[in-house]
Protein backbone atom coordinates (compact mmCIF):
# COMPACT_ATOMS: atom_id res chain seq x y z
CA UNK A 1 0.00 0.00 0.00
CA UNK A 2 1.53 3.30 -0.79
CA UNK A 3 -0.42 6.33 0.70
CA UNK A 4 1.19 9.84 -0.05
CA UNK A 5 1.38 11.64 3.29
CA UNK A 6 -0.52 14.85 2.33
CA UNK A 7 -3.90 12.57 1.61
CA UNK A 8 -6.31 12.85 3.89
CA UNK A 9 -8.48 9.82 4.56
CA UNK A 10 -11.76 9.11 7.02
CA UNK A 11 -10.90 6.54 9.23
CA UNK A 12 -14.19 5.58 8.39
CA UNK A 13 -12.59 4.73 5.25
CA UNK A 14 -12.01 1.16 4.30
CA UNK A 15 -8.77 0.35 2.16
CA UNK A 16 -8.38 -2.89 0.49
CA UNK A 17 -4.30 -4.44 -0.40
CA UNK A 18 -2.07 -2.79 -2.99
CA UNK A 19 -4.17 0.33 -2.90
CA UNK A 20 -2.18 3.25 -4.27
CA UNK A 21 -3.14 7.10 -2.79
CA UNK A 22 -1.91 10.30 -4.30
CA UNK A 23 -0.57 13.74 -3.05
CA UNK A 24 -3.43 15.75 -1.55
CA UNK A 25 -6.10 13.27 -2.26
CA UNK A 26 -9.32 13.20 0.10
CA UNK A 27 -11.07 9.84 0.77
CA UNK A 28 -14.39 10.45 3.01
CA UNK A 29 -16.15 8.26 5.69
CA UNK A 30 -18.34 5.63 4.63
CA UNK A 31 -16.54 4.92 1.55
CA UNK A 32 -14.84 1.18 0.47
CA UNK A 33 -11.38 0.63 -1.84
CA UNK A 34 -11.10 -2.01 -3.70
CA UNK A 35 -8.08 -4.10 -3.81
CA UNK A 36 -5.14 -2.73 -5.89
CA UNK A 37 -7.39 0.91 -6.98
CA UNK A 38 -5.27 3.68 -7.85
CA UNK A 39 -6.83 7.01 -6.21
CA UNK A 40 -4.65 9.82 -8.42
CA UNK A 41 -3.70 13.60 -6.83
CA UNK A 42 -6.42 16.04 -5.51
CA UNK A 43 -9.17 13.35 -6.40
CA UNK A 44 -11.98 13.12 -4.03
CA UNK A 45 -13.25 9.74 -3.28
CA UNK A 46 -16.84 11.02 -1.63
CA UNK A 47 -19.05 9.02 1.46
CA UNK A 48 -20.76 6.43 0.23
CA UNK A 49 -19.06 5.37 -2.55
CA UNK A 50 -17.76 1.73 -3.34
CA UNK A 51 -14.73 1.30 -5.86
CA UNK A 52 -14.44 -2.36 -6.92
CA UNK A 53 -10.87 -3.72 -7.04
CA UNK A 54 -8.48 -2.56 -9.82
CA UNK A 55 -9.86 0.90 -10.22
CA UNK A 56 -8.19 3.83 -11.45
CA UNK A 57 -9.71 7.21 -10.67
CA UNK A 58 -7.00 10.35 -12.10
CA UNK A 59 -6.07 13.87 -11.65
CA UNK A 60 -8.99 15.90 -10.18
CA UNK A 61 -11.84 13.53 -10.26
CA UNK A 62 -15.23 13.63 -8.20
CA UNK A 63 -16.53 10.79 -7.28
CA UNK A 64 -19.47 10.38 -5.34
CA UNK A 65 -20.53 13.57 -4.54
CA UNK A 66 -23.70 14.94 -3.47
CA UNK A 67 -26.21 15.43 -6.34
CA UNK A 68 -27.10 18.80 -8.32
CA UNK A 69 -30.89 18.67 -7.24
CA UNK A 70 -33.23 20.99 -5.38
CA UNK A 71 -34.41 17.48 -3.90
CA UNK A 72 -31.37 16.27 -1.94
CA UNK A 73 -31.59 17.02 2.09
CA UNK A 74 -27.85 16.53 3.31
CA UNK A 75 -27.55 13.58 5.46
CA UNK A 76 -29.58 11.53 2.98
CA UNK A 77 -27.59 8.02 2.72
CA UNK A 78 -27.28 7.33 -0.95
CA UNK A 79 -24.62 5.24 -2.80
CA UNK A 80 -22.34 5.14 -5.78
CA UNK A 81 -20.98 1.45 -6.62
CA UNK A 82 -18.43 1.15 -9.09
CA UNK A 83 -17.50 -2.20 -10.37
CA UNK A 84 -13.91 -3.40 -10.94
CA UNK A 85 -11.85 -2.66 -13.49
CA UNK A 86 -13.42 0.43 -14.31
CA UNK A 87 -10.92 3.65 -15.34
CA UNK A 88 -12.08 6.91 -14.59
CA UNK A 89 -9.89 10.00 -16.21
CA UNK A 90 -8.88 13.55 -15.47
CA UNK A 91 -12.15 16.02 -13.82
CA UNK A 92 -15.09 13.28 -14.26
CA UNK A 93 -17.35 13.87 -12.02
CA UNK A 94 -20.10 11.32 -10.54
CA UNK A 95 -22.70 12.44 -8.42
CA UNK A 96 -24.84 10.33 -6.12
CA UNK A 97 -28.77 9.49 -5.75
CA UNK A 98 -30.61 12.66 -3.80
CA UNK A 99 -32.85 10.04 -3.05
CA UNK A 100 -32.81 7.70 0.71
CA UNK A 101 -31.32 4.52 -0.49
CA UNK A 102 -30.98 5.09 -4.21
CA UNK A 103 -27.79 4.37 -6.41
CA UNK A 104 -25.55 5.91 -8.94
CA UNK A 105 -24.11 2.64 -10.46
CA UNK A 106 -21.10 2.02 -13.15
CA UNK A 107 -20.32 -1.41 -14.15
CA UNK A 108 -16.88 -3.03 -14.60
CA UNK A 109 -14.26 -2.49 -17.36
CA UNK A 110 -15.84 0.51 -18.05
CA UNK A 111 -13.47 3.26 -19.28
CA UNK A 112 -14.54 6.93 -18.70
CA UNK A 113 -12.65 10.21 -20.41
CA UNK A 114 -11.81 13.32 -19.52
CA UNK A 115 -14.45 15.90 -17.89
CA UNK A 116 -17.13 13.13 -18.33
CA UNK A 117 -20.29 14.05 -16.19
CA UNK A 118 -22.23 11.59 -15.06
CA UNK A 119 -25.51 12.71 -13.14
CA UNK A 120 -27.39 11.11 -9.72
CA UNK A 121 -29.42 7.75 -9.81
CA UNK A 122 -27.53 6.48 -13.68
CA UNK A 123 -27.23 3.17 -14.35
CA UNK A 124 -24.06 2.30 -16.79
CA UNK A 125 -22.97 -1.22 -17.64
CA UNK A 126 -20.03 -3.25 -18.47
CA UNK A 127 -17.72 -2.56 -21.08
CA UNK A 128 -18.77 0.87 -21.70
CA UNK A 129 -16.80 3.84 -22.84
CA UNK A 130 -18.13 7.20 -22.63
CA UNK A 131 -15.17 9.64 -24.42
CA UNK A 132 -14.45 13.12 -23.29
CA UNK A 133 -16.66 16.00 -22.03
CA UNK A 134 -19.60 13.96 -22.85
CA UNK A 135 -22.42 15.09 -20.30
CA UNK A 136 -24.51 12.52 -18.78
CA UNK A 137 -28.09 13.52 -16.72
CA UNK A 138 -29.98 11.59 -14.05
CA UNK A 139 -31.58 8.12 -14.34
CA UNK A 140 -30.10 7.74 -17.55
CA UNK A 141 -29.40 3.86 -18.19
CA UNK A 142 -26.83 2.89 -20.58
CA UNK A 143 -26.55 -1.00 -21.35
CA UNK A 144 -23.06 -2.77 -21.85
CA UNK A 145 -20.08 -2.27 -24.42
CA UNK A 146 -22.35 1.02 -25.62
CA UNK A 147 -19.91 3.42 -26.76
CA UNK A 148 -20.42 7.53 -26.73
CA UNK A 149 -17.86 9.57 -28.87
CA UNK A 150 -17.15 13.06 -26.99
CA UNK A 151 -19.31 15.95 -26.66
CA UNK A 152 -22.60 14.25 -26.08
CA UNK A 153 -25.33 15.79 -24.38
CA UNK A 154 -27.73 13.26 -22.88
CA UNK A 155 -31.63 14.31 -21.71
CA UNK A 156 -32.91 12.66 -18.34
CA UNK A 157 -34.30 9.39 -18.22
CA UNK A 158 -33.19 8.34 -21.55
CA UNK A 159 -31.61 4.47 -22.48
CA UNK A 160 -28.78 3.79 -24.84
CA UNK A 161 -29.22 0.31 -25.80
CA UNK A 162 -26.45 -2.60 -25.70
CA UNK A 163 -23.26 -2.30 -28.21
CA UNK A 164 -25.00 1.29 -29.62
CA UNK A 165 -22.50 3.54 -31.08
CA UNK A 166 -23.19 6.96 -31.12
CA UNK A 167 -21.06 9.89 -32.92
CA UNK A 168 -19.58 13.16 -31.35
CA UNK A 169 -21.69 16.28 -30.38
CA UNK A 170 -25.19 14.64 -30.69
CA UNK A 171 -27.95 15.47 -28.21
CA UNK A 172 -30.25 12.51 -26.79
CA UNK A 173 -33.45 13.28 -26.31
CA UNK A 174 -34.88 10.19 -27.28
CA UNK A 175 -33.79 6.31 -26.73
CA UNK A 176 -30.89 4.40 -29.15
CA UNK A 177 -31.70 0.90 -29.07
CA UNK A 178 -28.92 -1.45 -29.48
CA UNK A 179 -26.67 -2.28 -31.40
CA UNK A 180 -27.84 0.74 -33.85
CA UNK A 181 -25.34 3.32 -34.84
CA UNK A 182 -26.33 7.43 -34.20
CA UNK A 183 -24.28 9.61 -36.59
CA UNK A 184 -23.77 12.53 -35.38
CA UNK A 185 -26.93 13.91 -37.44
CA UNK A 186 -28.76 12.65 -34.31
CA UNK A 187 -30.48 9.77 -36.36
CA UNK A 188 -30.02 6.35 -36.64
CA UNK A 189 -28.11 5.43 -40.23
CA UNK A 190 -27.72 1.22 -39.45
CA UNK A 191 -26.08 -1.23 -37.07
CA UNK A 192 -23.18 -0.78 -35.44
CA UNK A 193 -21.25 -2.56 -38.00
CA UNK A 194 -17.96 -2.50 -36.42
CA UNK A 195 -18.95 -3.06 -32.98
CA UNK A 196 -20.84 -6.21 -33.79
CA UNK A 197 -17.40 -7.56 -35.94
CA UNK A 198 -15.47 -6.28 -32.38
CA UNK A 199 -17.56 -8.20 -30.25
CA UNK A 200 -17.20 -11.74 -31.80
CA UNK A 201 -21.00 -11.73 -33.18
CA UNK A 202 -21.32 -14.23 -35.98
CA UNK A 203 -22.10 -12.97 -39.97
CA UNK A 204 -25.31 -15.05 -39.20
CA UNK A 205 -26.13 -12.89 -36.17
CA UNK A 206 -25.40 -9.96 -37.41
CA UNK A 207 -27.45 -10.40 -40.47
CA UNK A 208 -30.39 -10.91 -38.46
CA UNK A 209 -29.83 -7.97 -36.44
CA UNK A 210 -29.29 -5.34 -39.40
CA UNK A 211 -32.53 -7.13 -40.63
CA UNK A 212 -34.28 -5.96 -38.06
CA UNK A 213 -32.79 -2.12 -37.79
CA UNK A 214 -33.79 -2.84 -41.38
CA UNK A 215 -37.45 -3.44 -40.76
CA UNK A 216 -38.32 -1.24 -37.77
CA UNK A 217 -36.26 1.72 -39.17
CA UNK A 218 -36.35 1.61 -43.22
CA UNK A 219 -39.70 -0.10 -44.12
CA UNK A 220 -41.96 2.94 -43.51
CA UNK A 221 -44.22 0.56 -41.15
CA UNK A 222 -44.51 1.71 -37.69
CA UNK A 223 -43.09 0.90 -34.49
CA UNK A 224 -46.70 -2.08 -33.51
CA UNK A 225 -46.45 -3.50 -37.00
CA UNK A 226 -42.43 -3.39 -37.25
CA UNK A 227 -42.57 -5.20 -34.29
CA UNK A 228 -44.90 -7.94 -35.06
CA UNK A 229 -42.79 -8.62 -38.55
CA UNK A 230 -39.49 -9.08 -36.68
CA UNK A 231 -41.19 -11.15 -34.15
CA UNK A 232 -42.86 -12.70 -36.34
CA UNK A 233 -40.15 -14.81 -37.69
CA UNK A 234 -37.42 -16.99 -35.63
CA UNK A 235 -34.89 -15.06 -34.20
CA UNK A 236 -32.05 -14.56 -32.08
CA UNK A 237 -31.85 -13.52 -28.09
CA UNK A 238 -29.91 -10.04 -29.45
CA UNK A 239 -32.91 -9.40 -31.78
CA UNK A 240 -35.37 -10.29 -28.77
CA UNK A 241 -33.30 -7.88 -26.72
CA UNK A 242 -33.69 -5.41 -29.70
CA UNK A 243 -37.74 -5.54 -29.64
CA UNK A 244 -38.01 -6.01 -25.92
CA UNK A 245 -35.69 -2.36 -25.42
CA UNK A 246 -37.97 -0.76 -27.88
CA UNK A 247 -41.60 -2.20 -26.50
CA UNK A 248 -40.30 -0.60 -23.47
CA UNK A 249 -39.87 3.05 -24.25
CA UNK A 250 -41.08 5.76 -22.52
CA UNK A 251 -39.04 8.62 -23.94
CA UNK A 252 -39.46 7.42 -27.31
CA UNK A 253 -36.82 5.80 -30.11
CA UNK A 254 -34.68 8.16 -32.14
CA UNK A 255 -35.63 8.75 -35.32
CA UNK A 256 -33.85 6.74 -38.24
CA UNK A 257 -32.18 9.05 -40.95
CA UNK A 258 -34.89 10.58 -43.17
CA UNK A 259 -33.24 9.91 -46.65
CA UNK A 260 -31.86 6.55 -45.96
CA UNK A 261 -35.63 5.72 -44.54
CA UNK A 262 -37.22 7.29 -47.89
CA UNK A 263 -34.74 5.07 -49.97
CA UNK A 264 -35.50 1.90 -47.68
CA UNK A 265 -39.02 2.45 -48.30
CA UNK A 266 -38.80 2.65 -51.94
CA UNK A 267 -36.57 -0.32 -52.44
CA UNK A 268 -39.00 -2.30 -50.21
CA UNK A 269 -41.81 -1.37 -52.51
CA UNK A 270 -39.32 -2.45 -56.01
CA UNK A 271 -39.07 -5.88 -54.33
CA UNK A 272 -42.72 -5.96 -53.24
CA UNK A 273 -43.78 -5.22 -57.34
CA UNK A 274 -41.22 -8.36 -58.57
Amino acid sequence: MAIHPTAVISPGAELGREVEIGPYAVIEDHTVIGDGCFIDAHAKIARYTELGPRCRVYLGALVGEEPQDHRFQPGTVAWTRIGSDTTIREYVTIHRSPFEGGETRVGSHTLLMAFVHLGHDVRIGDGVTIANQTAVSGHVVIEDRAVLSGFILIHQFCRIGTLAMIGARVIVTQDVPPYCLLAESGHICGPNTVGLRRAGFSPELRTGIRRAIKTYFYRGLNSHNALAEITAEPHSPEVAHFVEFIAATERGIVPADPQLAALGTHEHHQEQEK
